[in-house]
């Protein structure tokens, strides 16, 4: 190396570069694009929910009309004596008010359907979340989806939205229930809804649910049977207590657990509510008073006043005139008499129906047999289904179900005798209608493997003997009865009943046929029949009017009057006999044709009169003017007889049947009153007020005087006539017997001062009840056992003489007066200046052609 070389420094190696950072640039741009894109779609979303919104909202019913909404409630209809006769519902309800439901049986309700209800604003998202992950859990398990109705969901819904199964109404219900949440109180919303419900049974609401199972109020419930009722919405048939009651247990458990969960039950409280069974009560909501077509014909004049709906939903209290006891009587009597017909003319037709097996199987195969075998239509509930089990001398054994008392317990089997005593009646029908000897042995009626209708007779106790006494005869020991079945069958032929208060026209009882449930068809107020004889008096009326005397005679003789058709027409009397010149009493007494159509025809009378009396009681209205109709040839109905026949008992007043006494709306106010007189003084609150003096503003359909003469001559008919079964004994009573031509129609309308009774008998195919079936043995007997029914307990009334009436001993045969000492007599009604009857003076009525002549 050389010495004088300079020297050179070197530069050390610079130090390595720090790592590059990537730019940031690119994530920051993908951030903003990515909120950017949020943004939008949060704006999308928002907009798009909005446009839903307003899509979903726009239609949306009213919400606000809940606040002063009144579920439809039944209307009630009461009897007489304020018992409850039936209710009028499409849907059967009874609303109460939310202060007036129990604790408990909201809490159950509540537990039930919607816990969270007093903390959600109308949709539980909670509720929704648990929902959803419930039905994914239970996908492909063919379970049914679990729902997250709220109670507030479920008003929008029932009240407002109808069951459409749809997303697009889950959305509306959904913001229904925002603004009902908003609009209405917790309280007033749940009210809504425990009255709102269906709970299966007919039953709307909790309050009808409690009636329906329990029979009981809903303070009076147990907390087994609140949580039985809130197990119900969800599906009431499905929890149906009577058709599936394990399944109606398990949920009624499911709702007292939750019930507990929500520290509404005690621990304790639920497992021993818990612990009972489900105990239910079957039947109506209520109890009602058997009057079916009482309350049939009242509903109908209901939906005519007032419209269906306000008549089945608008809880209207309807006060009737309905006599509890006396339509009780009215029933039993006019079926017992229907019975008693069809046993004396129609004979036995053989059983219902045979057991399907082998006989060697009856013993022990008879019970399914009979529980599979349906009853014919129309069979009273006093009746059962029998068996024939086995037959001997004396008696058949016969086996019946008695009906369940309670849910899921099967119908028990009883066998008992059914005698020969009860077997009596039923002579065979044989071919052409005749009937057939009377059996003598049960045998000769029925058979093993029969299955006919019974009714069970209970046990009477036997009597001792009684020794001879003064004034009665010895009484030998008579030995009781066990309880028995008694043979039984519907009757061919029909009937119909009313009876009412004379003074006001107020129907107390009325019946339209055999049975309701055969035919709903009210014979009573429908059906137009021709009233035969019971006709008469508004013929013999005129002549009273007219100044004519009871005993002024009337030519009894044949004759004939020319017809249209060339044809002549020829009356006869029922007994085809003719009497000559008789008092035109004994004319309607003993119900002469020839006579009655003589009097119509005589001109002081007339046909023209005659169809003016039939308006003026309201028994024809247009009645034609031929001679045939004077007979009874025009038609009417029982209800329009039994009216007019009241005017001939109260004096002469015009009569309108009502059913109705008053009616008032849901606030009670009152809408309707039968009674439209002014009632100035009706106010009076004082106890010594005295009571007010309303005047009887009817219309006068015939004078005092008249009326009290007919009454007379219809004492007669039941005294010495055609009526003479319908007689009281000492017991003033009048009224007429009614037959139409080849024994079609039979009729009975009678009267007392306080009651009118009208009865029809017949065929609806209008076939003829048989040779010899009038009035005066088919009515006639209906007639008394009503009127014995009505009058036992009270003391026998007269009928009031009017003022001006002379009452004259007069023998009712001849006419004329009665001599002195004269035993056969009567005491005739006479007006003035008509009180002087002598024999063979004045004119014959329909003596001026002569006998056998032509009218």
């Amino acid at each position: 190396m050389k010495a004088d070389a300079p020297l050179v420094a070197r530069a050390s190696p610079p130090p390595p570069a720090p790592p590059r950072r990537p730019p940031l640039r690119w994530l920051s741009r993908l951030f903003a694009w990515g909120f950017a894109l949020l943004l939008t779609l949060g704006a999308g979303g928002a907009v798009t929910g909005f446009v839903l919104y307003q899509h979903y909202a726009q239609d949306l019913p009213d919400h606000e009309r809940l606040r002063d909404y009144q579920p439809p409630v039944m209307s009630r209809v009461y009897a007489g004596d304020g018992r409850l006769v039936s209710e009028l519902a499409t849907e059967r309800r009874i609303f109460v008010p939310i202060e007036s439901i129990p604790p408990l049986v909201r809490q159950a309700f509540v537990s039930a359907e919607d816990q969270n209800f007093y903390a959600h604003r109308g949709v539980d998202p909670v509720a929704i979340a648990r929902a959803v992950l419930t039905n994914v859990q239970n996908m492909g398990q063919n379970r049914r989806p679990v729902g997250a109705s709220t109670i507030t969901q479920q008003v929008a819904k029932n009240m407002l939205l109808g069951n459409e199964v749809s997303l697009s109404r889950k959305v509306r219900e959904a913001i229904l229930s925002l603004r009902i949440e908003q609009a209405l109180t917790k309280d007033r919303i749940l009210e809504l809804y425990l009255n709102e419900i269906f709970l299966g049974r007919g039953a709307y609401g909790v309050a009808s649910a409690a009636m329906t199972y329990f029979n009981k109020a809903l303070d009076e419930l147990t907390p087994a049977e609140a949580a039985f009722l809130a197990a119900l919405p969800k599906a009431p048939n499905n929890y149906d207590p009577f058709r599936f009651p394990e399944a109606a247990r398990a949920r009624r458990d499911w709702v007292l657990d939750r019930m507990s969960e929500d520290r509404a039950l005690s621990a304790e409280q639920a497992e021993a509510a818990r612990a009972e069974p489900v105990t239910v009560r079957a039947g109506r909501l209520a109890e009602t008073v058997p009057a079916a077509w009482y309350a049939e014909e009242v509903r109908r004049q209901l939906v005519e006043k007032f419209g269906a709906e306000e008549a089945t939903q608008g809880g209207l209290l309807v006060r009737t005139s309905l006599d509890p006891d006396l339509q009780l009587a009215a029933d039993r009597a006019l079926r017992e008499g229907l019975i008693a017909f069809d046993r004396r003319r129609g004979g036995w037709r053989g059983p219902v129906g045979l057991l399907d097996m082998p006989p060697a199987q009856f013993a022990t195969g008879w019970t399914q047999a009979l529980a599979n075998a349906q009853p014919p239509h129309g069979v009273p509930r006093e009746w059962r289904l029998a068996a024939v089990l086995s037959v001997d001398a004396s008696e058949a054994r016969v086996g019946i179900l008695e009906r369940a008392t309670r849910p899921g317990v099967p119908p028990q089997p009883r066998i008992l005798p059914l005698p020969m005593a009860e077997l009596a009646w039923a002579r065979k029908t044989l071919e052409g209608g005749r009937l057939g000897p009377a059996p003598r042995r049960p045998a000769d009626v029925v058979e093993p493997g029969n299955v006919v209708l019974v009714e069970i007779l209970p046990a009477t106790p036997g009597t001792p003997a009684e020794p001879a006494a003064r004034g009665r005869a010895a009484r030998a020991a008579q030995p009781g009865l066990p309880e028995r079945a008694s043979l039984r069958q519907l009757p061919q032929v029909e009937g119909a009943i009313v009876a009412l208060d004379p003074r006001t026209g107020r129907v107390l009882a009325l019946s339209g046929g055999f049975s309701f449930e055969k035919s709903q068809f009210n014979r009573a107020t429908q059906a137009l029949r021709q009233p035969g004889s019971s006709f008469k008096p508004f013929v013999y009326i005129v002549a009273l009017e007219q100044g004519i005397p009871p005993t002024e005679r009337i030519l009894d003789a044949p004759f004939e009057i020319p017809q249209p058709n060339g044809q002549m027409w020829r009356p006869q009397n029922y007994s085809r006999d003719v009497y000559g010149p008789t008092p035109m009493r004994i004319g309607i007494e003993k119900s002469r044709n020839l006579m009655t159509i003589r009097l119509a025809l005589d001109e002081r009378v007339g046909l023209d009169r005659v169809a003016d009396a039939a308006r003026r009681f309201g028994v024809i209205p247009n009645m034609l003017r031929v001679p045939s109709m004077a007979l009874g040839a025009g038609e009417t109905t029982v209800i329009r007889q039994a009216a007019a026949y009241g005017i001939f008992a109260n004096g002469g007043r015009e009569i309108h049947p009502t059913l109705i006494d008053s009616v008032q709306d849901h606030d009670g106010r009152v809408i309707f009153r039968a009674d439209a007189r002014d009632c100035t003084g009706c106010s009076g609150s004082e106890p010594s007020d005295a009571p007010p003096n309303l005047p009887d503003t009817r219309r006068e359909v015939t004078d005092r005087a008249s009326a009290y003469q007919m009454t007379s001559l219809l004492q007669g008919v039941i005294q010495r006539g055609t009526g003479g079964r319908a007689s009281l004994g000492a017991r003033p009573v009048a009224g007429k017997t009614g037959t139409s031509n080849d024994y079609v129609d039979a009729w009975f309308v009678g009267y007392t001062p306080d009651l009118v009774v009208a009865v029809w008998v017949g065929r609806d195919d209008n076939q003829s009840l048989g040779e010899g079936e009038t009035g005066g043995t088919v009515a006639a007997p209906i007639f008394k056992q009503v009127m014995e029914a009505a009058m036992q307990g009270r003391p026998p009334l007269p009928f009031r003489t009017p003022p001006g009436i002379r009452l004259l001993r007069i023998n009712p045969e001849t006419g004329l007066p009665a001599w002195s000492g004269e035993r056969h007599f009567i005491w005739e009604a006479f007006k003035p200046g008509t009180e002087n009857p002598r024999e063979g003076s004045g004119p014959i009525i329909g003596a001026s052609e002569g006998i056998g002549g032509v009218y």
